[in-house]
Parts: structure tokens; C-alpha cells; sequence
């Protein structure tokens, strides 16, 4: 079969390495173009694009409606979506007699937009998943051709998380795809009454305020008070050593978790950001959890422990 994937990030190459190794011919990538990558600022393709160059395919990263014309020349029958991040016009849909089919990492209609995997982290699912849809023009609100289920770990980072979704992914889509080629799956609308919304994550997102960091290092929680999760919709929670826990594990490792810190340098009581790096719960006293805080930069420094900071900064204060 001739299709064309549509994506950009590193962790979709596995859904690309198993399309070409069940034979699949990709006639075309379509992804974001070059950007700046990293400090130095070099422009660099996308990842997908880089995988399309190791096999002569070729790459398209104009916008979506600019590319519609290009696209029909190829004359694939299906095209692939995932994490491409762009809305995809029904222009472009229509250019393939199959449609599109998207993979999305989470159990839909729950968590549909741009951050599912972090919003079931950070809203403590215990559970996640892929779902599979024939794509429409609305934010993943197509019917589903397939789905599964992922159990969330304790020590779950949105990038291992991610990687496990995407991976398993990849041999699912390769097992339905013939059958939905040939009309075998019957495609199941979505209870849309059901439907969840995640937004795109922000720089700005990873702030967690101080004294909830501080309450959580102590055990404490702010019992009463609702802490919105900027990066899903209606999402509130109590302040908490596990909600932190979580939220840490979510936006790691970008944007990363970030507070205030108030420190003493020279004489004078000093405001920074400090980014949490890496913590995990103490759980040595039952129905007693308390916030581990196990690594973390202050703006300007190198990253280190948090016993090297405390080290350092010997009355720093959240």
C-alpha cells in the first residue's frame, strides 16, 4: 500500500520503522520545518524528516494548505497522522480515498488536544492508552478503529510513558491497517458527552507555587484549596506531596517543574526560579507521604543534589 505519514517528533520514528518493515510504501513525509535546536540555535530538520532522508522519501514541510496540490500528485491511497502539530484542513483529508488515520495517545474521548500524556500523569489516571480514529475535521473526534490500554507506573515520566504508547502503537497499527484497508473495521463513534480537553504546553506551565512545594517537603497538603493544572481543561486538584509527585513527572523534562526560592547572597534576600529536576515520595511512614526533592538547578548554575544546594544555600526558603 502507498501512504504518507504526517508527523514531526523523535517519538513517533517507531511507528515510522514498523510501517517500512511490514513493507508499507511511504511515498512522502510531511512535517514541520527546519527549526533552532538547542543553546547554539542550529537549525536542524525535524526528526521524521531526518528518518525520510536516510531512505531517499521524500519530505514536505509547507503548511498543509499549501501542499494539498503536491500531495494529490503522489496518489496515496491512506495517509498516517501523529504528533504532526498542525490542523490538518478537510481539503486535505479529502485528498486520500482511505482518509487519514490518527494515532493519539490517550483513551479518547479523554485527554483530545496537544498534552494528553502529560494531563493523565498529572491528573493521577492510573491508566492511559492509544486510540486510533479515522481523523475529522474537529480536535480528535473521529471514530475509533482501534484502542488499548497502558497501566501509568509510579516512576512514569511523560517521555517513558510517551515511548511505551507510541512503541506498542506502532504494532497495532501495522496489525489493523490491512483490515481497515479492505473494509473489516467497523469504524465506532466516540461518546463525545464524555470528551476531555488538553491544551499545548507552555514554558510557563511547569510553575508549581512555592508554598505548595514547601507544604508538600513537609507532608503537609492544602486541604480545601484547588490547584489548576494550567494544561487540561477543568482540571483542579489538592496540593499535594503526590499531585506534585505527579505534575514533577509530567512536565519532566520539558518544561520542566519550576518554583521560587528565596536565597541570601550578600547580605540581601534574593528571588530565583529553581527548577525541580527530579524527586520522588517518601513513603516510609504509612498514610504519611512527604516530597523527596532529589535534584535541581537554580537560574544560572549547573544542575545539582538537593543536599549540594542546601549545602549552598544554607537559609534558602520556598
Amino acid at each position: 500500500m502507498k501512504l504518507i505519514f504526517f508527523g514531526t517528533p523523535d517519538y513517533v520514528i517507531s511507528v515510522l520503522d514498523a510501517l517500512k518493515s511490514a513493507g508499507c510504501e511511504i511515498a512522502a513525509v510531511v512535517t514541520q520545518p527546519p527549526k533552532a535546536v538547542g543553546r547554539r540555535g542550529v537549525i536542524e530538520p525535524s526528526p521524521v524528516a531526518q528518518w525520510a532522508d536516510k531512505f531517499n522519501i521524500q519530505v514536505i514541510d509547507k503548511r498543509p494548505k499549501d501542499c494539498i496540490e503536491e500531495i494529490l500528485k503522489i496518489s496515496a491511497e491512506v495517509a498516517i497522522l501523529e504528533a504532526y502539530g498542525r490542523i490538518i484542513p478537510q481539503d486535505l483529508i479529502d485528498a486520500f480515498p482511505k482518509r487519514i488515520i490518527n494515532v493519539h495517545p490517550s483513551l479518547l474521548p479523554k485527554y483530545r488536544g496537544a498534552s494528553p500524556v502529560e494531563g493523565a500523569l498529572a491528573a493521577g489516571e492510573k491508566e492511559t492508552g492509544v486510540t486510533i480514529i479515522k481523523l475529522d475535521n474537529e480536535l480528535d473526534h473521529g471514530p475509533i478503529l482501534s484502542q488499548f490500554t497502558e497501566p501509568i507506573l509510579p516512576e512514569d515520566t511523560r517521555v517513558t510513558l510517551r515511548k511505551r504508547l507510541f512503541d506498542k502503537a506502532a504494532k497495532i497499527l501495522v496489525e489493523i491497517l490491512p483490515q481497515y484497508l479492505e473494509g473489516k473495521i467497523q469504524p465506532q463513534d466516540q461518546d463525545h458527552d464524555k470528551a476531555t480537553f488538553t491544551t499545548l504546553m507552555k514554558k510557563e506551565m511547569g510553575f508549581i507555587p512555592p508554598e505548595y512545594l514547601d507544604a508538600a517537603t513537609k507532608g503537609d497538603a492544602f486541604r480545601g484549596k484547588r490547584w489548576k493544572i494550567p494544561f487540561v481543561k477543568d482540571c483542579f486538584l489538592v496540593p499535594s506531596a503526590q499531585s506534585l509527585d505527579r505534575f514533577i513527572r509530567a512536565v519532566n523534562p520539558w518544561p520542566g517543574a519550576v518554583t521560587n526560592v528565596k536565597i541570601m547572597v550578600n547580605g540581601q534576600w534574593l528571588i530565583k526560579k529553581l527548577k525541580i529536576l527530579e524527586a520522588h515520595l517518601d513513603s516510609s511512614i504509612i498514610n504519611h507521604q512527604s516530597l523527596i526533592i532529589d535534584s535541581v538547578q537554580l537560574e544560572g548554575k549547573k544542575p545539582v543534589t538537593w543536599k549540594q544546594f542546601r549545602q549552598g544555600y544554607a537559609d534558602a526558603e520556598f
